[in-house]
């Protein structure tokens, strides 16, 4: 078995990246990046700069991805991509087949799974991923762990917050390993216990840590049971009836669900990257706050009571604590949003090391936050969506970790 991978949702390349930097066996056989309602597709020509002559890039790689035919994307081990979290709900077409809802990118991941099947596949999504949607809680990941069930993959995940392993941001989100019952890794995890895999031996608790926990805790649906149809389980079924309350980390193997909520190994973390660390001297007058824009950003940032009427005509107060103004340099950044470096409440904001005035983050300093190296968007984007991408990026440090683990596995499979 090959090193090779498939980056969908490409980005600007940060599992790429992430993967190349774990090793250089790694090989991206093909990416897709496309930003719907755009003319000029910045990110796509971030990523082709840095990597059209190590190949992986083609005709359809900066194409709508329901546009693009599966038949016509190499075969890899690795399927990789951070997908938007969205409705996932499904609906019946006549002699019960199903249908996605429209414009939900999951179903391009499944439609090209169907396809390909590679071994493994690893998808990154935000944290609010297990307990959507709010009037169903959990169906959209039931829906999610259903379709690889249906296609023959056993299912880990865990919500990983960069900060807690020593990394510069803290940045929560789901990461989900999906793994083919046919490879000897399956084999493997089939034989240890639940709860081994999630305490210490599975995939995501051999590399990040966690505090030991009471086996009585994990607690557990029997999918197959509930939901199958024909050996089947029955996605229609899911989308209209399932409920289930998923914990940070859990798997799904032979038809069952188990979840347990976990907590990152207590360590004494030396080598903790700081906001501090990642700061740039001699940095440009424009990114200091005018003493015009003091009052704004000082109410933006603080506690609020604000009174609203809603929808119905009924009147509330709207309230939200403060942030700290500026932010605390001796502890990771706070997440970053795709808002970042425009006057708003979640932009960070800074004391300069050299002048002592205030000011936001420069693209360089956003770009390390996210572990990528300085100026990987400085492609001939604008500032401003130098600054998006950074917001819609990961952590490239965490997924070196994550393909260092993966690299040991093919290993294992060849």
């Amino acid at each position: 078995m090959e090193h090779t991978i498939c980056e969908l949702f490409a980005g600007v390349g940060g599992f790429r990246v992430g993967f190349e930097n774990s090793s250089g066996d790694w090989r991206t056989v093909w990416s897709n990046q496309w930003e719907p309602g755009k003319k000029k597709q910045y990110a796509f020509e971030c990523y082709r700069v840095h990597f059209e002559k190590y190949g992986g890039i083609d005709m359809f790689s900066n194409m709508d991805i329901n546009q693009v035919p599966a038949d016509c994307i190499p075969n890899h081990s690795v399927l990789v991509g951070g997908f938007p979290c969205q409705d996932y709900s499904v609906a019946s077409t006549g002699a019960r087949g199903i249908e996605g809802k429209k414009g939900v990118l999951w179903w391009e991941i499944n439609r090209i799974l169907k396809v390909k099947r590679p071994p493994f596949v690893l998808l990154e999504n935000v944290d609010r991923l297990l307990k959507s949607p709010a009037s169903q809680r959990g169906r959209d990941f039931g829906i999610i762990i259903s379709c690889l069930a249906n296609l023959g993959y056993s299912v880990e995940w865990r919500v990983i917050n960069a900060a807690e392993y020593g990394f510069q941001q803290r940045r929560r989100r789901t990461f989900i390993l999906a793994v083919h019952n046919s490879t000897n890794y399956y084999e493997e995890i089939d034989n240890i216990s639940v709860y081994d895999q999630l305490q210490s031996r599975g995939f995501f608790s051999s590399i990040f840590n966690v505090e030991a926990f009471s086996e009585k805790s994990i607690h557990s649906i029997n999918m197959m049971k509930k939901f199958s149809q024909l050996d089947k389980l029955d996605i229609l079924m899911v989308s209209d009836k399932f409920s289930f309350e998923f914990n940070n980390a859990g798997t799904y193997r032979n038809g069952k669900i188990y979840t347990v909520n976990t907590t990152p190994e207590s360590l004494i973390m030396d080598c903790q990257v700081v906001l501090g660390d990642i700061l740039e001297k001699h940095v440009d007058e424009k990114y200091m706050l005018s003493d015009d824009e003091m009052e704004k950003w000082t109410y933006l940032k603080g506690p609020k009571a604000i009174e609203r009427t809603s929808k119905e005509g009924h009147k509330y107060i709207f309230r939200e604590g403060g942030i700290a103004f500026p932010d605390y340099i001796d502890r990771p950044a706070r997440t970053m949003l795709t808002s970042e470096g425009s006057k708003n409440r979640s932009t960070h904001v800074v004391k300069d090391f050299e002048t002592g005035k205030l000011r936001i983050l420069t693209p360089v300093e956003c770009e390390r936050i996210n572990g990528f190296p300085d100026d990987w968007t400085n492609t001939g984007m604008t500032e401003r969506f130098r600054y998006f991408c950074m917001g819609n990026a990961l952590v490239v440090n965490l997924i070196t970790h994550i393909a260092g683990k993966l690299h040991e596995i093919i290993e294992f499979e060849n």
